[in-house]
């Protein structure tokens, strides 16, 4: 009897270890909790952006990404738009951008960008705080999380009012790794309605980063990202993320 017991226990461990969190708020929670503090705290890597216009013609450039997380501040991300010379790029928090031309800021504007919680702010911040952040896209953490399957893998959604509705504000999580790998959401002010889809994930850092990503609006393809070179908890100027000193902070990009 004993060792049927232990059998069965060793049996359902891990689904017992896999249950599904009973609301969108609880799934954060999980998020969070399964990480405590190791999530890495700052990011850097190249980015190949593949564009797509309205006839299908592709363009490729390459970005130069810098993220980190600050308490005071929360989730920043930098984006060079080519070689950090030329001074075009963008900074972001999550509710605020500040846009540069030629190294002269051209634009400043509440509203940032929704997805930094889900790279990094989910895993290191306060749950209240990451809820608050993503309160913008729309998604209801208070309905149940549901369970489907993304390429033939299981997962939890939070935000979808039932099985197969893709058109309510959502995100969708891997249960092992509490990655997220699809979003459904306006992910910056102006945007449209977006599926995002997080693929390629590899472990670093103390967490994870996927390393491709595409954006789908009304089922078309409409930029993908693939990321190289990826460091992680690299040490980076603050004056990358400040507006100020945009054109002047050291950038551990050297060309």
């Amino acid at each position: 009897m004993r060792k049927t017991a232990l059998l069965v226990l060793l049996l359902a461990g891990p689904a017992l270890a896999q249950k599904s969190p009973a609301t969108g708020r609880d799934l954060i929670r999980t998020m969070h909790d399964a990480y405590g503090n190791h999530w890495f705290k700052t990011l850097t890597f190249t980015q190949s952006t593949t564009r797509v216009d309205s006839t299908g013609k592709s363009t490729v450039t390459t970005w130069y990404e810098s993220l980190r997380y600050t308490e005071p501040k929360g989730t920043e991300l930098r984006i060079d738009f080519g070689s950090p010379k030329e001074g075009n790029g963008v900074i972001y928090r999550v509710d605020s951008l500040w846009a540069f031309r030629a190294g002269q800021q051209r634009l400043a504007r509440p509203g940032g960008n929704l997805l930094l919680p889900l790279v990094e702010g989910i895993y290191v911040e306060p749950v209240e705080r990451s809820l608050k952040d993503l309160t913008p896209t729309g998604i209801d953490f208070s309905k149940p999380v549901l369970t489907g399957t993304w390429s033939g893998q299981p997962v939890w959604i939070a935000g979808a009012a039932t099985a197969g509705d893709t058109t309510s504000p959502q995100i969708w999580v891997d249960p092992k790794s509490k990655a997220v790998v699809r979003a459904l959401f306006s992910p910056v002010a102006g945007a449209p309605f977006m599926d995002m889809h997080f693929t390629k994930l590899v472990e670093t850092g103390g967490g994870w980063l996927a390393t491709r990503c595409e954006f789908y609006v009304a089922g078309k393809l409409e930029q993908a990202e693939d990321y190289n070179d990826w460091k992680t908890d690299v040490a980076l100027s603050p004056g990358l993320f400040d507006p100020a000193t945009f054109s002047t902070a050291p950038h551990w990009v050297k060309d």
